[in-house]
């Protein structure tokens, strides 16, 4: 029988991208500036062709087949085809960080090898030979380290020598007499002594030359090392230092450095042979030379242990001070006997000191303006910069010349320096505490800039050496430079002046006038200094001082530079920057003052983020109880700890250094300072937010896949007597274009409700499945089981091409038809009377239904065909046509194939050899039918490339479209069941739709929300990504109200740890598996015939995910759990999914009401009120009609960080403020996630942003007027809370009714929308933890900003989400 197909073929749907490698990613590169500094430091020429020869070639086949092993492709529902046989591996490669931390490693390996080979003395020779612009400061020291010095000592030096190889002394000789030599003779002894003693098995010492020693390294054997404050020595741990210590027997550093390694125990004074003391005159005070010794030297009782001393000083005294009395304080400090020469006369003979000369010059005139200076301080002279270079030009008219006073200006006036001093006029302006007009300022910038353009147009005469252009003391200077370099000589000279300005205008004049052999260099320290003041960093004096040693300058202009802070440099992080100075305050341990201590305070927090009214030290308050004093610590508001109180002293530095100490402790019991009193936490730059943290973004791992629901195996292995029946019953059956008749489905056990879901049965129709379970289960016995054992297995075999063997114990489920008549009210029949038996017997009792030239044409239409030699090819017949023969030329309109010649080609489907041996009757009927698409995932809508509608049947053909469903049917109902299973195991009653959204991720990338998704896997229904972001919401809302209630001890910053613990997705991570479901076909039976019959036992199937896939399928399962519930308003749920999958002991609740129940009101909320903080209570109740029962908790929030607990014994308001940042987000997610139900989470978080940000809650304080009632302590913080209450205020007068105006505005003082956060979270403690509270507060006073969201499009795509983490 001849079969006409008359659809058109089918398209092929989810073809798989070619996945192409960038070659050029793998290819080894060597950075320009990597070679140079290899070149320059080690000279080995070869090094970047070696290191390219020795990489792997990346070309190579078996690297390549490494890299195609990486990944498994991900398969959709959409391709369940007949030839589906189980999942293929795709080809990935390695990302791009992998591929470069590879190759990284593989150069840290290569480059190590290299550098052991370099000796000691290739170094040396390297380093000389290297251009000085391309060594480090450390290098460049070692460079000027080339002359030796011990060559024939003198017999003074001796004398010294042999006595301080006896005692400790100070030797006290001239400038030039040789001090150093003596101390590299002392160092040289005892390196000697240390040698023998480490032979001997003694334990390895070290010795501190500190400051000075700029000639030790060349004239010593053994390794010295050398450390100054510009190499941020600050940051170096204990490893650090041991391998310092380890590889070097002496260290030349500052003493300071010694003084940190020895409070942080990274060397002991027992470790330590020999101290020498540079400058030793400096040991007074609190000097770290004073300090070494007092609190480290003495506190070594046994004498043995202590290193030898030696000092060496110009002079003992550097004051006018009683001589005798100062030296023997400078002995009894350093536990040292000053020491000279017993023979002043060698002394004398062996000290060459130069000639001095007297040059005689004209007298001076007095000051006077010059023309220029005139018309400037007319123009310019009440502008306090441009008024001091006015001042010194004046008096440079007198002691420069007139050319000198004249140039300043061009000078201070150029470019870079003009926008110096801009800078500083705009800083000025914002630090005033009595604001003014922006007028103000910006007539002040204009004004500089004109200034700037008039000096630029100003046409400078040369200088002159008659007149006035140069000072008789310039010309007399002038003339002697000339006479010593008018020809080549190895003369040098150093110009000493008092002010930098002048050392860098001679530097200008004589590059003018000097002589051709005068090479000048300016040397004028480190200090960034006014306009026109010429910055050099430290870098560059080295340079310089080396440049003028070996000739390249010859002579110096050298200004008297003093570093304005010239004490210890602050660290960069705020824990080292504040800890070690009160360390440094608080060392006593006897808690009694030292005899020179002195309070220091902290020096200020430097290089991290902070607004503009955090202090930025440490504050010490002092009070007064029973006559003795009290201190209290306010430490920065982003500190772990924020506020310590001393022990009672009589003396106020006690107190101070009682309460510094107390703070030392309580970091380190809480693990905020480790062993070494260095902070174990740091502020870091994540690349996302803080609830990624610890898990790797892009990396996936191999997980089981769950792929059936354990339902099936409840009571597979024996024959049941009992089925539950649910009818699978199309709420649309109109759009199906075919007959159509429902199917059973029956079970061992009962389904729970399954909710409806759509199938697309065609383009642009599609209709809901009712899963509708009957409550009468159905009894049946031996023979009707096999009755519905075969009409299953015939769906299987007819419809899929699978052939499964007969073995009813092992059947999961059973399929039935539906009878065609049923009642409305299906619960109130039988189960025996929906299905329709007799289709059921019909097939049990045969096979196929024969044809014949009998058979008359009406049984041949409308049915459902198979063709014998092509399994995968099946058909609903449409009718015969009577006109045409099997071998007629195929009929127009037909689909293209390959046996065009006549129908009876065009129809079957043998091959080409079969063909020919076929013979066919050449008078069977043509059949007209409908070929059948295998189209799985109903699932999903059509795309542009399915054009044909699959028509479906099954033996009756009322079943048999039904029988096409029943793939995407089970498929969805089993994502349900594994979905709820999965909910069981946490002991959660979640809705089934939400549990299923919960665990459906449909890409690989479903969180990149405005990219193209890769692996889309369609038709899966909603994904995880909004439950995720409104469960994300509810857990850091969950915790945090926990940790209030739970550690009423804690302060924010440990609450904030705490809660990152808790939610963070490493936490989550591991909690629950992602399920992802694969494949409808039945389990437990065997598979006889069909794609993949070969496969023996259950295969593992696996799939790829990533981390914070399954961390966000947690938070997705915590939304689904607060939605479950939301009509009526019971989170009780959700928080039990917290504590389920926070496991955490931080959170273990089961209801809402458990969090009430564990919170123990603090006694300051219950203490007795004050009239004022009963008046507090009143005047807050007309802003916002809230009743507060506890006005002191009212009171707390707001308190702020910098208010002392000492003056009302009320915390500040940073508890309540980190309870009140959750409750807000909470109140704003939920009016965003049910106001926009089909945004996207992206969408929902940028305009999130909006409401929760501190612009707009700095706003919404100002409007509430919150801000009048803040306890402050901070002068500037008022400043800026006045300046921008102003601001906020004229906006919202000016905007006639507009609701955004709050972002046309600077940003708030944080301490504004903090105190709305605390009011919040006080209200919500207030009110017994009542979160409706909350959501009145935000209908009350939030949302009228915010009823249109649209406004704020451009405010959210300007705020991205990021933040820092604080990670140990």
């Amino acid at each position: 029988m001849a079969v006409l197909v008359s659809s058109t073929a089918s398209k092929a749907v989810g073809l798989v991208e070619d996945v192409k490698f960038e070659m050029s990613a793998f290819e080894p590169r060597l950075h320009a500036s990597t070679l140079q500094g290899l070149t320059n430091e080690l000279k080995q020429a070869s090094i970047g062709q070696e290191f390219v020869s020795s990489l792997p070639q990346h070309s190579t086949k078996r690297e390549s087949d490494d890299l195609e092993k990486d990944d498994q492709e991900k398969e959709d529902p959409e391709s369940l085809t007949d030839s589906d046989s189980g999942d293929d591996v795709a080809l990935r490669p390695p990302h791009i960080t992998e591929r470069r931390r590879a190759q990284n490693a593989k150069f840290s390996a290569w480059l190590s090898t290299r550098v052991e080979k370099v000796t000691k003395e290739e170094v040396k020779a390297a380093i000389q030979n290297a251009d000085d612009e391309v060594l480090s400061i450390r290098n460049l020291m070692a460079k000027q380290e080339s002359q030796v010095i011990i060559t024939d000592p003198r017999e003074y030096q001796i004398e010294l020598f042999e006595r301080a190889k006896k005692e400790n002394i100070i030797a006290v000789l001239d400038t030039g007499s040789g001090k150093t030599l003596i101390a590299v003779l002392l160092l040289k002894h005892i390196l000697d002594k240390e040698l023998e003693d480490r032979a001997l098995g003694k334990p390895p010492r070290i010795a501190f030359f500190l400051v000075g020693a700029d000639l030790i390294e060349c004239n010593l054997d053994q390794k010295i090392d050398r450390f100054c404050g510009e190499m941020n020595c600050d940051f170096w741990g204990k490893a650090i230092w041991d391998k310092h210590f380890k590889e070097n027997m002496a260290i030349v550093c500052t003493a300071e450095i010694l003084y940190q390694c020895l409070m942080h125990s990274f060397v002991t004074m027992a470790q330590i042979n020999l101290l020498i003391f540079d400058e030793a005159h400096h040991a007074k005070k609190n000097h770290s030379y004073a300090r070494i010794i007092k609190d480290f030297y003495l506190a070594e009782l046994d004498p043995t242990k202590r290193p030898k001393v030696f000092g060496m000083t110009a002079s003992p005294v550097d004051a006018k001070v009683d001589v005798v009395q100062a030296a023997k304080g400078l002995e009894t400090l350093l536990h040292c006997q000053i020491a000279t020469t017993a023979d002043l006369s060698l002394l004398q003979r062996s000290i060459s000191r130069p000639n001095e000369r007297i040059a005689d010059y004209d007298p001076l005139p007095a000051p006077y303006t010059t023309p220029l200076c005139a018309q400037l301080k007319s123009r310019y002279g009440n502008m306090e910069p441009l008024s001091r270079l006015i001042h010194f030009a004046t008096a440079a008219t007198s002691e420069l010349g007139e050319w000198c006073a004249d140039h300043i200006f061009s000078l201070a006036l150029a470019e870079e320096e003009a926008n110096k001093v801009e800078v500083k006029i705009e800083r000025t302006f914002n630090a005033e505490k009595e604001g003014q007009p922006i007028e103000v300022l910006d007539s002040e910038i204009r004004r500089i800039r004109e200034a700037k353009e008039f000096i630029k147009e100003h046409d400078f005469p040369p200088p002159n050496l008659s007149g006035n252009s140069l000072s008789s003391k310039v010309r007399r200077l002038q003339g002697y430079l000339n006479d010593v370099f008018e020809r080549p000589t190895d003369a040098k000279c150093i110009v000493f002046v008092k002010q930098r300005l002048t050392a860098r205008l001679l530097g200008e004049l004589f590059k003018r006038i000097g002589s051709r052999h005068l090479r000048l260099g300016i040397l004028i320290g480190t200090r960034a200094g006014e306009a026109g003041d010429h910055k050099v960093t430290f870098r560059q004096q080295v340079v310089t001082l080396m440049k003028f040693r070996k000739g390249e300058l010859n002579c110096l202009s050298r200004g008297r530079a003093r570093h304005k802070n010239s004490g210890v440099k602050a660290s960069k992080q705020y824990m080292e920057d504040t800890v070690l100075t009160l360390l440094v305050s608080a060392y006593d341990r006897t808690w009694k003052p030292t005899t020179s201590g002195k309070y220091q305070r902290s020096p200020r927090w430097r290089g991290q983020p902070h607004d503009n009214e955090t202090i930025l030290q440490a504050t010490y308050i002092l009070t007064v109880e029973n006559k003795q004093y009290i201190c209290e610590l306010l430490l920065p508001e982003n500190s772990p700890i924020r506020s310590v109180s001393g022990r009672p002293s009589s003396r106020k530095s006690t107190a101070k250094r009682s309460a510094a100490f107390e703070a030392c402790l309580l970091l380190r019991q809480r693990g905020y300072l480790d062993g070494h009193l260095l902070p174990t936490y740091h502020k870091r730059l994540p690349a996302m937010r803080n609830a990624h943290l610890a898990l790797n973004m892009k990396k996936t791992n191999a997980y089981t896949m769950r792929v059936k629901p354990s339902i099936w195996e409840e009571t597979r292995g024996s024959l049941p007597d009992t089925l539950y029946l649910t009818l699978l019953i199309l709420a649309s059956p109109e759009n199906m274009s075919r007959p159509y008749q429902p199917l059973a489905l029956l079970t061992r056990t009962p389904l729970p409700e399954i909710p409806r879901f759509p199938l697309h049965l065609q383009p642009g129709k599609s209709s809901e499945v009712l899963c509708v379970p009957i409550r009468q289960h159905l009894m049946v016995s031996v023979s009707t089981l096999e009755k519905l054992t075969s009409f299953t297995l015939r769906v299987y075999k007819d419809v899929f091409n699978k052939v499964y063997e007969v073995n009813q114990p092992q059947m999961s489920y059973w399929l039935a038809p539906v009878t065609k008549q049923r009642p409305k009210n299906l619960q109130d029949v039988t189960a025996t009377s929906l299905i329709d038996w007799s289709i059921v017997e019909l097939v049990h009792e045969k096979d196929e239904i024969p044809w014949s030239f009998k058979t008359p044409h009406e049984d041949l239409a409308n049915r459902y065909l198979i063709d014998r030699w092509d399994g995968g090819r099946r058909f609903f017949s449409v009718g015969v046509v009577p006109e045409l023969r099997p071998h007629d030329p195929v009929p127009e309109g037909c689909p293209s194939h390959k046996y065009m010649d006549n129908i009876i080609s065009y129809t079957v489907s043998l091959f080409s050899k079969s063909r020919a041996r076929a013979k066919w009757l050449p008078n069977q009927p043509v059949l007209l039918a409908h070929r059948v698409l295998h189209r799985r995932n109903l699932l999903d809508d059509f795309d542009n490339g399915e054009t044909e509608v699959p028509t479906r049947s099954y033996l009756p053909s009322t079943i048999a479209a039904t029988c096409y469903l029943f793939p995407a049917i089970i498929w969805r109902i089993e994502a349900h069941l594994i979905a709820l299973e999965a909910c069981d195991l946490l002991q959660l009653q979640i809705k089934p739709q939400l549990a299923l959204e919960a665990f459906t991720k449909d890409s690989d990338n479903t969180d990149e929300h405005r990219s193209e998704q890769i692996h889309v896997q369609r038709g899966m229904g909603k994904n995880y990504e909004r439950l995720e972001f409104i469960g994300d919401c509810f857990l850091k809302m969950a915790t945090s109200i926990s940790l209030y209630a739970r550690n009423p001890v804690d302060d924010e910053f440990e609450s904030h740890v705490k809660r990152m613990l808790m939610i963070c997705n490493k936490n989550l991570f591991g909690t629950a598996l992602k399920l992802k479901l694969r494949t409808w076909y039945p389990e437990g039976i065997k598979l006889l015939e069909g794609k993949g019959h070969k496969k023996l036992g259950s295969e593992v199937i696996k799939h790829q995910l990533n981390d914070k896939t399954i961390a966000d399928v947690c938070e997705a399962l915590i939304g689904a759990a607060l939605l479950s519930y939301r009509d009526t308003g019971n989170m009780d749920m959700a928080v039990k999914a917290v504590t389920a999958l926070a496991s955490n002991p931080d959170h273990d609740v089961a209801s809402w009401a458990g969090y009430y129940e564990m919170y123990e009101k603090p006694a300051y909320q219950i203490s007795g009120c004050s009239a004022a903080q009963l008046d507090l209570a009143v005047k807050v109740e007309k802003e916002h009609d809230y009743h507060f029962k506890h006005p002191r908790l009212l009171r707390s929030a707001f308190i702020h960080p910098s208010y002392p607990f000492a003056w009302e014994r009320i915390p500040c308001y940073q508890r309540l403020e980190f309870l009140g940042d959750a409750l807000l987000d909470m109140a704003c997610v939920n009016y965003l996630f049910y106001r926009y139900p089909d945004r996207d989470p992206q969408w929902l978080t940028e305009h999130k942003m909006a409401l929760v940000s501190n612009k707009f809650l700095g706003a919404l304080c100002v409007k509430l007027g919150f801000h009048r009632h803040l306890r402050i302590n901070s002068p500037s913080a008022m400043y800026h809370i006045q300046e921008y209450v102003a601001e906020i205020t004229e906006a919202e007068r000016d905007s006639n009714g507009i609701r955004d105006y709050w972002t046309m505005t600077k940003n708030p003082p944080k301490c504004l929308p903090d105190i709305v956060e605390a009011y919040l979270g006080a209200v919500f403690v207030d009110s017994e933890f009542n979160y409706q509270e909350v959501e009145r507060f935000f209908h009350s006073h939030i949302r009228w900003f915010f009823e249109d969201m649209s406004i704020y499009d451009t405010f959210a795509n300007a705020h991205p989400t990021a933040g820092h983490l604080l990670v140990r």
